[in-house]
């Protein structure tokens, strides 16, 4: 596995470069861009395949590698930019090469987790890798809900596409005063880091779209959120209660504690609603939450 550079090219090894060389089948994500870099570091050669490796034929493409590799051949693999297999295709096939009893070998080098994640400013010690998020901002939610309460420093990538509304996502889940960095174009020419609070770099980001590939840096959890536990219904019924009597609408209500436990919108708006019809109850009214409007989104 064949760490190539981000955007320098004076970041890719000399270890590197004599491996590609030396490789009797180059298997990459994108095969234009390996046929560049095996040009650019004059480690072409006419006799020896290079065949692609990406999500839709990484199954195919893992059997194929076994097999070369009992054929007694040397394969490289990379991925587009960066260290494979990190949010890039070639899990299957480092699998399959390991059971088949091949020595995998890692040559390390560029990688944006760790260049965004030294140049943030925030701690290093301890830190958790979350890939691309999801595209959708529900699902999106609901995994920041699940480390929202973790003391490590967060790394992510996104698409600049989705760069505001997933740092939207994260300021109303994490809290918008969480520290965090935007890290853009990383080793590249207009290499980037702003640093701000997660709530000012979301209005940053919401109308304007970065340019550039963009790696997500998130502090931490503050000492003592770890010890949080999420709310069961009562207690999120109690939440929206309080909402409620601070003349909040049933469906901001449902917005904000919806971000905030991560749970579906849907269920969270039918307990704001039994809050807000429990509230308003008469004492001597049945303990019975009203029928729900079947179309309460």
């Amino acid at each position: 596995m064949v760490a190539t550079s981000l955007g320098n090219a004076g970041d890719l090894s000399p270890r590197a470069v004599a491996t590609l060389r030396d490789a009797d089948v180059i298997v990459a994500e994108d095969t234009r861009t390996a046929r560049r870099l095996l040009a650019d570091n004059r480690a072409a050669r006419d006799d020896r395949p290079v065949i692609s490796c990406y999500d839709a034929n990484e199954a195919a493409r893992a059997d194929e590698v076994a097999s070369l590799l009992a054929a007694g051949k040397n394969v490289a693999l990379v991925s587009e930019a960066g260290t494979p297999l990190l949010s890039d295709p070639g899990f299957r096939v480092v699998a399959a090469a390991i059971a088949a009893g091949a020595p995998v070998v890692p040559i390390p080098g560029p990688s944006a987790v760790l260049a965004a994640l030294v140049g943030a400013g925030l701690p290093t010690d301890r830190f958790v890798f979350l890939g691309f998020p999801p595209r959708k901002s529900g699902a999106r939610r609901r995994l920041f809900q699940g480390v929202r309460a973790l003391p490590f420093t967060l790394v992510l990538y996104e698409s600049p596409l989705r760069t505001g509304a997933t740092l939207d996502d994260l300021a109303a889940v994490l809290g918008a005063d969480r520290r965090a960095c935007v890290a853009r174009e990383l080793t590249k020419p207009y290499e980037e880091f702003v640093r701000d609070s997660l709530g000012a770099l979301a209005e940053r980001y919401r109308e304007t779209r970065p340019l550039g590939e963009v790696t997500l840096v998130v502090a931490g959890a503050p000492d003592g959120a770890a010890g949080e536990e999420p709310l069961d219904d009562e207690e999120l019924t109690a939440r929206a209660s309080e909402l409620l009597a601070k003349g909040v609408s049933a469906r901001d209500a449902a917005d904000q504690l919806a971000a905030l436990t991560g749970r579906p919108r849907r269920e969270v708006y039918r307990l704001v609603v039994a809050a807000g019809s429990r509230d308003e109850a008469p004492d001597e009214a049945p303990d019975e939450a009203p029928d729900e409007a079947s179309d309460d989104e």
